[in-house]
């Protein structure tokens, strides 16, 4: 079993990846979860995780983080996942508890108390986990791997070359890409082929309970993903989990990956030293293909489990 502590920013890709891991308890022991100012502000990402927690009634800790990047200023994004930043479903009022204490101090009591290491999950901008990271070198000892969405080698999604994750706070993920841990990327050269089909999402409807959830976030996610020009839904966080949960989904190459913080039309640009005598250690596994029909079927396993653990 792995140990794993998620930092996110709920967001619909984001929920479906908590969910998938909540399913697969047997596998992944979430040791915690934290959020962080990215798909929308603090407040509203950790109403979202509070709203899917308590909705499969979990019991996992939540903390809250930073509420933006290292250096620039936040400024919220609503064009993919909405003003709520998971919007689609209706959560009635939640009173999920949410630790009190930050979420950098909270990631490494909860890293510290583990035997043994844990891998970090990072489904956002990496300002938290940068955090942690120069605050509490001795954790470095403890972490088995950061497994996160972000980044992409051939283009990005927030400009030609950066990737939102990565844009919204490079210095972050320079720290983090630098910190001579292991990294596995799952970056848009990978998740853009992680995608639910339509008639996939249709088919969760009126399923059960968190697979109807699960249509309601993919149904708006669909129709909001039109403007970028996906027919299909890419649901980009999950690949961080899936990995973890089924490595032979996914194929991928080691390169050493760092992040370009320069002002200008390569900022936040995640970039691969490509040459055969490449001077700097190989630090990522880059993944950069994934076996479609299986990555979705993993999702809707995952589904159909929580719906009969939440009818018993």
């Amino acid at each position: 079993m792995k140990h794993i502590l998620i930092d996110c920013d709920p967001g619909h890709d984001d929920a479906l990846a908590i969910l998938t891991a909540l399913a697969n308890a047997q596998k992944l022991n979430i040791i915690g979860i934290t959020t962080v100012g990215g798909n929308q502000t603090l407040a509203k990402v950790t109403q979202n995780a509070k709203n899917v927690l308590s909705f499969v009634s979990a019991t996992i800790p939540l903390a809250m983080g930073q509420k933006g990047p290292l250096v620039k200023e936040f400024i919220p994004s609503d064009e993919a996942h909405g003003q709520s930043g998971m919007d689609g479903p209706y959560f009635k009022d939640t009173a999920y508890p949410i630790v009190d204490e930050n979420a950098v101090h909270f990631m490494y009591k909860q890293i510290m108390s583990v035997d043994e290491k844990v891998t970090i999950v990072g489904l956002a901008p990496l300002t938290n986990i940068a955090i942690l990271l120069k605050s509490y070198p001795e954790i470095h000892e403890k972490i088995e791997a950061i497994s996160l969405m972000g980044g992409g080698l051939t283009h990005g999604n927030m400009t030609a070359l950066a990737e939102f994750n990565i844009y919204i706070d490079p210095e972050a993920a320079h720290i983090v890409f630098n910190s001579n841990l292991p990294i596995i990327m799952a970056g848009l050269d990978v998740t853009e082929k992680a995608a639910i089909k339509v008639s996939e999402i249709q088919a969760l409807k009126n399923k059960g309970p968190v697979s109807h959830l699960a249509y309601e976030l993919l149904h708006f996610y669909n129709q909001s993903g039109r403007q970028f020009g996906f027919e299909d839904s890419p649901i980009h966080d999950l690949c961080a989990i899936a990995y973890l949960l089924k490595p032979a989904l996914f194929t991928g190459t080691h390169y050493f990956v760092t992040v370009d913080t320069n002002e200008g039309i390569g900022r936040g640009h995640t970039f691969a030293d490509k040459r055969l005598t490449a001077s700097q250690k190989k630090n990522t596994l880059v993944l950069e293909d994934v076996d479609r029909e299986g990555f979705v079927e993993l999702l809707v396993k995952a589904l159909e489990k929580l719906d009969e653990e939440i009818a018993q």
